[in-house]
């Protein structure tokens, strides 16, 4: 199901990893060694000056991310729910229980205890945040439930025809990041339903493409990075990386479970998905870019028996050996600086 694109190298030990030769060089200090008339390489290349992407694509599955269950708080019997794929925004009943509205809200602190005058919290500032935006005023955003804060629920709860106490029942609202969709409907119209007990799967309200990176694939997986998403039609758009996490997938079959990182990437337009339902869909990471820098094939590379890394500058019939410093690694070259070094200098191709 996934395709692979490998542009890009990450990290000098990809560069072991994958058989390039490399060679101990005794005696190399910081700056060049002086020429020799030692052996000429088996074959040259040429210092270049450009710019490293280190770029990668992989398949992705359009949806709409993880679901997440809402379970019942307020006990009694469900009386109302939203059909499946329907969205719920703020202010708006997630759920009716009883006949009466459980109110879905922004925010990321879940709702755990009832909220009435003289608390103080940052359950209680989350709170009177919601009752800010939607348009209930004349308290101060706080954090601490006054008597000005009851007032303004009791405007609410009138509003959406509850009882007028000033008091937020636990079980009341529910908290979600944003709008959300509804994935599934775990109980049905006349269930009785309480704490604990689920009532919808839901997911976030805007298309998404989820995609299933390698561990070693971590640098490519940073929230807020700009990627590009090929779509069925064979348009390209602009998007960007918002959310990663590390899951273990279990077992399957034959395949031991492994530890994988799911990446979710949105368009920076949600028009642009509106066409599609169900699709596969190429996303372009770019892990890192270096614009005008000196350049070497991997190959090239020598292990020094100090550390680090250093190159075989072939000058006529000598060779000399220039340590460097290694940069960016992509499209099998790597970024180096070094003494002496300069575009259009040749380096030897270990064998």
């Amino acid at each position: 199901m996934r395709r692979r694109i490998l542009t890009g190298l990450g990290t000098a030990a990809v560069v072991l990893a994958i058989g390039v030769a490399v060679v101990a060089a005794k005696g190399i200090g910081s700056g060049p060694s002086a020429p020799s008339a030692a052996k000429l390489p088996p074959a040259t290349a040429t210092v270049t000056r450009q710019t490293l992407v280190d770029s990668q694509t992989e398949s992705g599955e359009l949806g709409y991310g993880d679901s997440v269950q809402v379970n019942g708080k307020l006990p009694g019997t469900i009386t109302a729910l939203p059909a499946q794929n329907a969205a719920v925004r703020r202010g708006q009943p997630i759920y009716r229980v009883d006949n009466n509205p459980v109110v879905l809200l922004y925010g990321v602190l879940p709702a755990y205890r009832a909220l009435a005058a003289g608390l103080k919290g940052p359950d209680v500032k989350q709170f009177e945040q919601n009752l800010y935006a939607l348009g209930y005023r004349g308290f101060t955003v706080d954090g601490t439930f006054s008597a000005s804060t009851t007032t303004a629920v009791k405007k609410w709860q009138k509003a959406l025809g509850l009882a007028q106490t000033g008091v937020v029942d636990l079980g009341r609202v529910y908290y979600a990041p944003g709008p959300v969709r509804v994935n599934a409907q775990q109980a049905a119209i006349g269930d009785a339903t309480g704490p604990g007990m689920a009532v919808l799967d839901t997911t976030g309200s805007q298309k998404l493409v989820g995609v299933e990176l390698s561990v070693a694939e971590q640098r490519l997986a940073q929230v807020g990075s700009a990627v590009t998403l090929k779509l069925p039609d064979g348009k390209t758009v602009p998007g960007k990386i918002v959310r990663a996490r590390t899951v273990i997938k279990p077992a399957e079959g034959n395949n031991p479970a492994k530890t994988v990182i799911r990446v979710s990437v949105a368009p920076d337009d949600q028009k642009t998905l509106a066409a599609f339902d169900q699709a596969t869909i190429d996303v372009g990471f770019t892990a890192g870019k270096r614009e005008n820098v000196l350049t070497v094939p991997v190959a090239a590379l020598l292990a020094l028996s100090e550390g680090g890394y250093g190159v075989q500058v072939v000058d006529g019939s000598a060779t000399r050996i220039v340590a460097v410093k290694v940069g960016l690694f992509a499209t099998g070259r790597v970024e180096v600086t070094g003494d002496g070094l300069s575009e259009g200098t040749t380096v030897g191709m270990p064998s």
